[in-house]
């Protein structure tokens, strides 16, 4: 039990880092278009390791350790979170204005491992209401710092839905490491583009 406690915070742990992508836009170290490609290549990267774990069970045993204490069961025989965290960054930072992305990569580094501290780490249909509103009160604040409020609640309800609802068609969990990102951006986007 200790150690699934550990594990947990570990993997939020890892979340909050991935700050490092968007803070190093937004202090200047970084162009969006720098930001983008380097998302690119470490997601690259990460698919390289995923695809040599995945085909060959990575026998390396420092690794081998990692990914056992840092990857769900359910990730075992599919391509893990961290890989689909960077994938869903880049293809954001690639696809998607500073204004709409940056919000979408905070929510992903901040309001899912908040979600995940205060809900259940097993893996659950829908996540509790209180977890839920909380996941949506850090997201509408965190896209309210770079958008009006319209765009800001959109993304905030698009991310508080794929944060709290886990679909699994064919027996593949959709995983909000890949969907918060993605969503979130979207639907800034499309609440940028409303006539309000």
């Amino acid at each position: 039990m200790a150690g699934d406690v550990t594990d947990e915070i570990a993997r939020r742990l890892v979340h909050v880092s991935g700050l490092a992508f968007p803070l190093s836009y937004l202090l200047g170290v970084l162009s969006w278009l720098e930001l983008g490609w380097v998302l690119a290549a470490v997601a690259l990267a990460a698919f390289g390791l995923e695809a040599l774990r995945l085909r060959t069970g990575l026998d390396w045993a420092f690794l081998d350790r990692i990914f056992d204490r840092l990857t769900r069961e359910y990730e075992q025989d599919n391509l893990a979170g961290y890989f689909l965290y960077l994938f869903s960054m880049a293809v954001v930072a690639l696809l998607f204005a500073p204004r709409a992305a940056i919000p979408g990569m905070l929510m992903l580094a901040i309001a899912d491992p908040v979600s995940g501290l205060l809900g259940s780490s097993e893996l659950r249909a829908a996540k509790q209401t209180f977890v839920l509103l909380v996941t949506f009160g850090i997201s509408v604040f965190l896209a309210s710092l770079f958008v009006p409020p319209v765009p800001a609640t959109l993304g905030a309800l698009a991310a508080t839905l794929a944060d709290g609802v886990k679909p699994a068609p064919w027996g593949y969990v959709i995983d909000d490491n890949l969907s918060i990102p993605i969503a979130a951006a979207l639907a800034i986007e499309v609440g940028l583009i409303l006539p309000v």
